[in-house]
């Protein structure tokens, strides 16, 4: 089985715009593209777990988010960087479109897509990381071995396990992952 690094997207890898689906408004944040490579280089797979409520808020459509996820994986590609998987959830439980007001387990600070990813790209969850900027994004690290970072942003944060490391951004957290690693060998 192999180690990954769950990502969430957005104030993560890109700036966070409210409810971003538009190519045109993806903007990478800096150093995260840098990083991104680093984990690559250092073993780990990448998989995107990211909240997208816009959906069943009607502010866009899943067709929206994969189109956008196709373009980022393609852009990514053009770096060098292979993203093994992008997991969604487009639920809410207060939405607006029925179809999608559902309290599911895949919203995160639910697991599923966690485990749906593992599953199948044969991830080992106990020896992987996630990094995200909000405590939901890191709820895996309560429920198993894996680590996590939690990227620096502008809001109060509940108490998180002590596998959660604190980083300044992404390209921190992968500095700090791989010099961990080498220190291992």
């Amino acid at each position: 089985m192999d180690k990954a690094v769950f990502l969430d997207r957005d104030g993560t890898i890109n700036a966070d715009k409210a409810y971003l689906y538009k190519i045109a408004d993806f903007e990478f944040l800096p150093g995260s593209l840098e990083a991104l490579s680093l984990l690559r280089k250092a073993g780990y797979r990448l998989v995107i777990v990211t909240n997208q409520s816009g959906v069943a808020r009607g502010y866009y459509t899943e067709e929206d988010v994969r189109t956008l996820h196709h373009w980022l994986r393609e852009t990514l590609a053009r770096e060098g960087i292979d993203v093994a998987g992008i997991y969604y959830c487009p639920h809410h439980p207060e939405a607006r479109i029925e179809a999608y007001r559902v309290d599911c387990g895949c919203r995160k600070p639910g697991l599923d897509l966690f485990y749906e990813a593992a599953t199948e790209l044969g991830l080992d969850v106990d020896s992987s990381i996630a990094i995200g900027d909000k405590a939901r994004d890191l709820q895996i690290c309560r429920h198993s071995r894996c680590r996590g970072y939690l990227v620096e942003n502008d809001e109060p944060c509940e108490p998180l396990p002590a596998s959660v490391r604190s980083a300044a951004n992404l390209l921190a957290a992968a500095k700090d992952i791989v010099n961990f690693v080498a220190g291992q060998l």
